[in-house]
């Protein structure tokens, strides 16, 4: 339920009431044929069954006493609930970006990873098109949490929340930073809707999530990311596609 109405919201607002506005800021200068965004909600469905089946199972070893989340919060200093927020962020970036590089060697990429990469031009509804297989490589970060650090169970929702958002967002192919950002410490930092939309562009590169920090250091960023960002969000208003928003009908 939280997936289908932030990516349905998403959709309204980037795809129906802001279109005209907001089109000129939209990566790739046209929209998604219908049949694509059906493709994208069939198998995020079958993703959500898969992220549902692990989280049963890890609240099942949470029953059991086999996860390190605790219900008291005074069995920890009041200051890590929110750093254990921070860091099952980063390790969860850490986590997507290896496996995502994984998912992309020639020998695995037809089984895990294959669905997702048949959006070219992604929607909202990318954010969990995931093959079956890959979905349980991504489901597999609520349980990875859990055993390697203590987390407050309201804690692991307001991460839940921000991954799902964050995941949606970066899949509306409508760049939401300032033009300012890239030339800015934050620029090499943060990720972006323009860095994920070249990764569905070019199937190679970018492949981050939250931060831009391990594309840097493994030199794995588009060489011409940082010029499309610029290019992207210094179009006037007045350009922008001019295709028909009845095209993605679904």
């Amino acid at each position: 339920m939280r997936y289908g109405l932030l990516a349905g919201v998403a959709w309204l607002l980037a795809y129906v009431i802001f279109y005209r506005r907001w089109r000129h800021r939209k990566v790739v200068q046209k929209l998604p044929p219908g049949s694509e965004i059906r493709r994208e909600i069939f198998y995020s469905a079958v993703s959500v069954v898969v992220f549902a089946a692990v989280g049963a199972l890890t609240i099942l070893a949470a029953k059991q006493g086999w996860t390190r989340i605790y219900t008291q919060r005074e069995k920890y200093p009041s200051w890590w609930f929110w750093c254990s927020i921070v860091c099952a962020i980063m390790l969860h970036d850490t986590w997507f970006y290896w496996t995502h590089r994984l998912m992309h060697h020639r020998k695995l990429f037809r089984y895990f990873h294959r669905i997702h990469h048949l959006s070219h031009n992604p929607s909202p509804w990318a954010a969990y098109a995931f093959d079956p297989a890959e979905a349980v490589v991504q489901g597999a970060i609520f349980p990875l949490v859990v055993f390697v650090m203590p987390i407050h169970p309201a804690a692991f929702g307001i991460f839940m929340i921000w991954q799902i958002a964050h995941n949606i967002v970066g899949h509306t192919g409508f760049e939401i930073h300032p033009r300012w950002l890239i030339d800015s410490p934050l620029g090499k930092i943060l990720n972006t809707t323009t860095n994920h939309a070249m990764h569905h562009e070019k199937l190679r590169g970018n492949y981050g999530l939250y931060f831009n920090v391990w594309d840097r250091l493994m030199k794995t960023n588009h060489a011409d990311y940082e010029q499309r960002f610029r290019e992207v969000t210094t179009r006037p208003k007045e350009q922008g596609s001019s295709a028909p928003l009845q095209d993605t009908e679904v």
